[in-house]
C-alpha cells in the first residue's frame, strides 16, 4: 500500500474481541491509529456488525487499511452458523472496503480453504481452494471476494491462510500431526498481520500463516518474500 508513517496509519479491525483480534489490539494497538470493532462492543472496542453494509461503510470511511477478522471460526459449524458472518459479512466488508477506497484489505482466510489436499503434500499459496468442510468453503469465498476487489479497484488485498492459532502449541487430543505442523503463535500472528498491512504489494496476494514449526504443513517462502513476514 502507499507509504504511510506507521503512527499515522489508520487501521480498522473487525472481530477485535476474538482470539486473533485481541492479539492485534494488544500487540499492535500502539503501532497504528487502531479502530477495533466487533459485533460485541466492550471497553475500547466499537460496535460493528459486519453484515451491516452501511455500518461497514461508516466504519471504514477515511481508513488506510481494514483487517477483516470477524467471522464464525468454528470449522465444524454448519450453514446456519456460517452464512451470516462468513458469507454475508465477508461480502459487506469487501464491498465497503472497495467503495471507500481503502488502500489495503487484509482478509483472514484459513488453511481449511485447502484442507482437502493430502497432508503428505506441503500446501502452497498457489494451490486453488479445495476445502474439506463448509467452513473452509466460506474462506474460499472470502478469498474470491478479495480477488474481485483487487481486480476491480485500487484496493490491494492480502489473504492470510491462517493455520492452527493458539496461545500455546497443540497438546493433548489437539496435538495431531496436522495441528502441530500448522501452529501459529500469538507473537507470530501479530507479526503476520503487521506485515500484511504494511507490505508494499499490489493486487491480490495470498500467503500462509503459521509459525516456523519443525514440520510445516504449508510453505512460508511466499509470506517471507512477498510481505516480509519473519516468524520465530
Amino acid at each position: 500500500m502507499p507509504h504511510v508513517h506507521d503512527r499515522q496509519r489508520r487501521v480498522v479491525v473487525t472481530g477485535a474481541a476474538g482470539g486473533i483480534g485481541s492479539v492485534v489490539v494488544d500487540r499492535l494497538g500502539g503501532r497504528w491509529q487502531l479502530t477495533p470493532t466487533d459485533v460485541r462492543a466492550s471497553g475500547g472496542i466499537g460496535l460493528l456488525d459486519v453484515t451491516d453494509l452501511d455500518g461497514c461503510r461508516a466504519a471504514f470511511s477515511g481508513a488506510d487499511a481494514v483487517v477483516h477478522l470477524g467471522a464464525n471460526a468454528d470449522p465444524d459449524a454448519g450453514w446456519s452458523g456460517l452464512r451470516s458472518p462468513n458469507v454475508d459479512g465477508a461480502y459487506c466488508v469487501a464491498v465497503a472496503a472497495r467503495e471507500c477506497g481503502i488502500s489495503r484489505l487484509v482478509v483472514a482466510s484459513s488453511l481449511h480453504a485447502v484442507s482437502a489436499y493430502p497432508d503428505t503434500v506441503q500446501h502452497r499459496t498457489g494451490d486453488s481452494p479445495r476445502p474439506a468442510n463448509l467452513y473452509g468453503a466460506t474462506k474460499a469465498w472470502a478469498e474470491a471476494l478479495g480477488a474481485w476487489v483487487a481486480a476491480s479497484s485500487s484496493t490491494s488485498v492480502v489473504a492470510l491462510r491462517i493455520g492452527y492459532f493458539s496461545p500455546t502449541p497443540p497438546s493433548g487430543a489437539d496435538a495431531s500431526p496436522r495441528n502441530m505442523a500448522a501452529w501459529l503463535s500469538p507473537a507470530d500472528c501479530a507479526e503476520l498481520i503487521r506485515a500484511a498491512v504494511e507490505a508494499e504489494v499490489t493486487g491480490m496476494t495470498v500467503v500462509n500463516g503459521l509459525s516456523s514449526n519443525r514440520h510445516l504443513i504449508a510453505e512460508l517462502g511466499d509470506a517471507e518474500q512477498l510481505i516480509g513476514y519473519h516468524p520465530t
